[in-house]
């Protein structure tokens, strides 16, 4: 399945966006799928991930944790993660992408990486 991530902007510190990864078929085949993040200047990290195939099943990185969801729908074939209270070092290209576990938290990206949406929180 095919990931494409949008919704990025410009936004103010402490505001809100919510980004958006359509599939181009069922995300339940993905199995999983995570959202990272690109700094300028830093590696890729990964912020959230989402079980397509068990309720319930999330993890956050700890500097998104009570800040960020993620969530899915079936229906839309899309996984949206809600950003709020941004800061500033919130600020980068945001990528989605299929995601396999290990079971221990580790979670490591399966397809390409596409155009990403950049996401750019001023202070």
């Amino acid at each position: 399945v095919q990931l494409q991530a949008s919704g990025g902007g410009l936004v103010q510190a402490g505001g809100s966006l919510r980004l958006s990864c359509a599939a181009s078929g069922s995300i339940f085949v993905a199995g999983a799928i995570g959202w990272y993040r690109q700094a300028p200047g830093k590696q890729r990290e990964l912020v959230a991930a989402i079980s397509t195939t068990t309720a319930g099943v999330t993890n956050y990185a700890d500097f998104v944790q009570g800040r960020f969801t993620i969530s899915k729908d079936y229906s839309k074939n899309a996984v949206y993660l809600q950003m709020n209270s941004l800061k500033p070092e919130d600020t980068g290209v945001y990528y989605c992408n299929a995601v396999d576990t290990n079971g221990v938290g580790d979670y490591f990206p399966l397809g390409s990486w596409g155009q990403g949406t950049l996401v750019t929180v001023s202070s």
